[in-house]
């Protein structure tokens, strides 16, 4: 179904200019169909995540560095799936694919800022275990919860420095009449590519920041982890160890599901547009915003017995008057 739009013509005053969103293309005709799943996932990602900052914030006995840092991840799920699936829907549901210029370039600069900050979490993450399972004694002296603090500050300014740039750079550009997005949200090169004038500098900052911000968080990520593995294996019970490392298991699966569809995106934007269809790539970016979200509450409620304890102890009094 087509879907029409107020076109533009070498527009100086860009609020004026108008774009379109067209979905998934090659698969309009799948849209219903396809936002069941992502719908169900989103409700599943909205509940799960404020269940468990809830969770987090209530109970007592999980004001622990590990359970803030999880609280932080909960919250930046939330925001980045609720930045995009709602929109993403309404395309999907009622072919509302007008978005004005503000808007596009807004939800841009959300979806890059919480990419970012939700990534320097992870790696806080990883700084956490390391610190519990090479300094356990000094655990507590060092994650005091006015480091916490800090971390968390450090993470949402650093993202602000990094993502503000992106605002400047679309800003820049001279729009004089393409005003078609093949996506189902607004990012960076999507809006960069509608311009008239070259990119270059765009597509310089954009490889930039993947590659010294989140390139170097996983860089980080994978010493903190083989300082943790070289660690483990120097203990002599292989109960213990196998407990050391049980601590970490949630926290590499959700590594591994932020990062691989994000670097897989990433990758194939940029050198894999000829070889991988179109569809493939942004209908991996859409499962991307709702798929980890909607697990990562999962798999802590799964493999962290505290949380699991949590939760039992609030729908045992429910069970008890049922």
């Amino acid at each position: 179904m087509a879907v029409m739009a107020p076109s533009f013509h070498n527009h100086s005053n860009l609020q004026d200019a108008w774009y379109v969103l067209t979905g998934i293309p090659g698969l309009e005709d799948l849209h219903t169909w396809i936002s069941i799943p992502i719908c169900s996932m989103y409700i599943v990602a909205v509940v799960g995540n404020i269940s468990l900052i809830f969770l987090i914030v209530t109970e007592r006995s999980l004001h622990e560095p590990m359970y803030f840092f999880l609280s932080m991840l909960a919250l930046a799920d939330l925001l980045l799936s609720t930045a995009t699936t709602p929109k993403m829907l309404v395309i999907f549901w009622f072919h509302s694919a007008v978005v004005s210029f503000g808007s596009c370039v807004s939800q841009m600069f959300f979806i890059h800022f919480i990419f970012v900050a939700e990534s320097a979490i992870l790696l806080a993450m990883a700084f956490d275990r390391y610190v519990a399972i090479c300094y356990p004694l000094r655990y507590t002296t060092i994650l005091t919860s006015s480091v916490i603090r800090k971390i968390g500050i450090a993470a949402v300014v650093r993202s602000f420095i990094i993502c503000c740039p992106f605002i400047l750079l679309v800003y820049r550009l001279t729009y004089c009449g393409r005003n078609i997005i093949p996506h189902s949200y607004c990012e960076h090169m999507g809006i960069a590519r509608l311009a008239c004038d070259s990119i270059n500098v765009n597509i310089i900052y954009g490889m930039t920041v993947a590659l010294l911000s989140t390139g170097l968080d996983v860089v980080f990520i994978i010493m903190s982890y083989t300082m943790i593995l070289n660690t483990v294996f120097q203990i002599p019970s292989w109960a213990a160890r196998f407990k050391a490392l049980n601590t970490c298991g949630s926290h590499i699966c959700v590594i591994l599901m932020f990062y691989t569809p994000a670097f897989f995106s990433f990758f194939a934007h940029r050198f894999g547009s000829k070889t991988i269809p179109h569809h493939i790539h942004i209908l991996v970016a859409n499962l991307y915003v709702v798929v980890p979200p909607m697990l990562n509450p999962i798999i802590y409620g799964v493999k962290t017995k505290q949380i699991q304890d949590r939760i039992l102890l609030l729908f045992s009094p429910m069970s008890t008057c049922c």
